[in-house]
């Protein structure tokens, strides 16, 4: 069953946004229920891969923020309550990876090399995190602002080879239109005629009547006239 913001036009990309959402949000608690069950290595790599699904998360929040703008005031609070909803579920997300994140091993498989104990370097990792997770989001939002102009491009393109089609067709009934209406003055042409052989044939029928009435009369006056 559709959601009742579909039907509104500004609200395609938002509804698009929040399933892609939903899906990473049901990955991420899935690689989060299995990480402490996880060591070393695999480990590690899951907490990178938990770290990148939430910075998409992360992206694809900003996206619904941008797009909440551009639903119709009429059904704007639904898709607020909507956005806090999965802003919510996000900062549980990312509140259950830190909190898994826990000793210096797990903080190193998220940060790599960038990682250091010294006093102030937390400060400074979680700033250069922020920058790098900063430019990583800003390069997945430029492909997805690319990808959102071709769609456009095609729907323009599409848009423009459905109004050829219909100007074709438009032509095409106006000239159906045009032979239809001298049809209909051949047809009128046609009925006029027959109705005038009509008379005709009437007028000629009484006058036939009328000859050999009289000629009976006058075989009947000479027939007559003899026996008389």
């Amino acid at each position: 069953m559709a959601h009742p913001l579909d039907t509104d036009a500004g609200s395609e990309l938002f509804s698009n946004y929040e399933a892609e959402l939903k899906l990473i949000q049901a990955d991420l608690n899935q690689k989060l229920d299995t990480l402490p069950t996880l060591t070393g290595e695999e480990r590690k790599s899951a907490l990178r891969t938990a770290s990148r699904a939430l910075d998409e998360a992360k992206e694809l929040l900003d996206q619904l923020a941008l797009e909440k703008s551009n639903i119709p005031s009429s059904t704007r609070a639904k898709a607020n309550a909507r956005y806090r909803n999965a802003q919510s579920d996000v900062d549980v997300l990312s509140r259950r990876l830190k909190s898994l994140a826990n000793d210096q091993s797990d903080r190193k498989a998220l940060f790599g090399d960038r990682y250091t104990d010294e006093p102030g370097g937390d400060v400074q990792l979680e700033q250069r995190q922020q920058l790098l997770s900063g430019t990583e989001r800003l390069g997945r939002s430029s492909q997805r602002l690319q990808e959102s102009q071709r769609i456009a491009l095609e729907t323009e393109s599409i848009g423009a080879g459905t109004l050829a089609d219909l100007h074709q067709q438009r032509a095409v009934i106006e000239n159906t239109h045009r032979n239809l209406q001298q049809s209909e003055g051949y047809v009128d042409r046609s009925v006029k005629t027959l109705r005038g052989m009509a008379r005709r044939m009437a007028t000629n029928r009484i006058i036939t009547i009328a000859i050999i009435t009289l000629l009976v009369l006058l075989i009947i006056g000479v027939i007559y006239s003899k026996f008389k």
